[in-house]
């Protein structure tokens, strides 16, 4: 038989492949996550019609004389370049850009890995890709910690969690004070205030009332008192000094250096309008202090403000938001933010020797390397992005090309076959 017709009998094996795999292509061109393959070919073992010859002192060298047997696959390599983005608005959906894989707990408890974030919840409150694999991550402890040294586990996010009222033990009053305020009797007060919580969850409206002293208190020295809504002065302070520049004092104030004022605690025993109270806020027994290292004394505007208190009532989680590090903020009815969670990502040496495992999973192979796992944006591992999915990055108009390539290197393998046995035909026909 001819060379020719074996050699030609492995073109269309191997231009079948390519065939395939385009196929494949084309079929997951809207599939999720999906990495496009490419067909690489190699010639076979060539036999040696006549070896070749060294030069001689008489005679130039010659070069062997070598026929083919024929084409085979090499190999079929994935294209791990980046997907397109596409916007979905939904908090479940998760993209990696870069990068990294989702990691994913399969049936019988095998570690996958994924790029397609196409997330949802099921009865649980897990996280679940649409086979049922649960996303891997880190759960935060009851005070919002999350620790990614330790080991992963399923992720959920339990809806309706109710998180405990905390009791305000620090406050912030910032902004400037006009230098100008007159020192009257009784003094000229500028307010600003803020609500505070107790250990129950209960508001408290805490007003801070700032006034500047008068003589024979020093200049630029001005009096801070806090008082609760019912009336009660909590605090008073009749020393905060402000310097030349109208920059805080907090030497001459007695301050520490921080600029923190003595702290106060609401429940303790108090003389107010000459009558003595006793336990006047029993769930609030915790000091509070307050930071006054943003207040400044300049011009004639003034800005006094309370903007933030450590403090919050009961709440219950109502949604969360994802950051890029894979963190997992929920966003409680009290206002609070806190993390629930930090997705894990998986990085590979090689992760062209990583195995399909189905449902746009792999596997780890023998040839990938070992998963390493860890945060989003470090050790090679790219960012997250939620509320969008990374498309297929299959190339249409290449993938067309290639399968008119692969079709009419078919054809041209059958005409092989065609011409080898027209010409066996003539031998038989000799016969005759």
């Amino acid at each position: 038989m001819l060379r020719s017709m074996f050699s030609a009998i492995s073109g269309l094996r191997a231009h079948q492949t390519k065939m395939d795999v385009t196929g494949n292509n084309i079929a997951n061109v809207n599939t999720v996550g999906f990495k496009g393959s490419q067909t690489v070919f190699q010639d076979t073992l060539s036999q040696v019609i006549r070896a070749g010859g060294a030069p001689a002192a008489d005679r130039g060298g010659t070069n062997p004389a070598q026929v083919g047997l024929g084409v085979k696959v090499a190999a079929i390599t994935t294209n791990w370049t980046q997907g397109a983005t596409q916007s979905t608005g939904r908090s479940t959906d998760f993209m990696i850009e870069g990068d990294g894989f989702f990691v994913t707990r399969g049936n019988g408890n095998e570690q996958l890995f994924t790029r397609a974030g196409s997330l949802d919840f099921d009865a649980s409150g897990k996280l679940v890709t649409p086979d049922g694999a649960v996303l891997q991550g880190w759960m935060a402890d009851a005070d919002g910690v999350v620790n990614p040294n330790g080991p992963i586990g399923d992720l959920s996010v339990p809806y309706g969690q109710i998180v405990a009222p905390k009791a305000s033990g620090g406050g912030v009053i910032a902004g400037n004070l006009p230098s100008n305020t007159p020192v009257t009797v009784p003094p000229t007060k500028l307010q600003t205030g803020i609500t505070m919580f107790d250990a129950q969850g209960v508001a408290q409206k805490v007003f801070y009332n700032l006034s500047p002293s008068p003589a024979p208190a020093p200049a630029n020295t001005w009096t801070v008192e806090v008082a609760h809504e019912n009336g009660d002065v909590l605090q008073t302070f009749a020393n905060l000094r402000f310097d030349t520049s109208g920059k805080l004092d907090t030497a001459a104030s007695g301050l520490p250096v921080t600029g923190l004022l003595p702290a106060f605690n609401p429940n303790v025993d108090a003389e107010v309008a000459g009558v003595v109270t006793a336990g006047r806020y029993p769930s609030w027994d915790n000091p509070v202090q307050i930071d006054i290292s943003g207040l400044t004394q300049y011009g004639d505007t003034n800005t006094l403000g309370a903007p933030e208190q450590d403090g919050y009532a009961v709440g219950s989680l109502q949604s969360f938001q994802l950051g890029a590090d894979g963190t997992i903020m929920g966003v409680y009815s009290n206002e609070l933010r806190q993390p629930i969670g930090r997705l894990a990502l998986a990085s590979f040496n090689n992760p062209g020797g990583l195995e399909k495992a189905g449902n746009s999973s792999f596997r780890v192979g023998v040839n990938s390397g070992v998963a390493q796992v860890g945060t989003a944006g470090v050790g090679g591992r790219g960012a997250l992005m939620s509320g969008a999915l990374e498309m297929s990055n299959v190339d249409l108009a290449e993938e067309f090309t290639g399968l008119i390539v692969a079709q009419r290197g078919f054809q041209a393998n059958s005409r092989v076959i065609t011409s080898s046995d027209e010409i066996l035909q003539d031998l038989v026909n000799l016969k005759r």
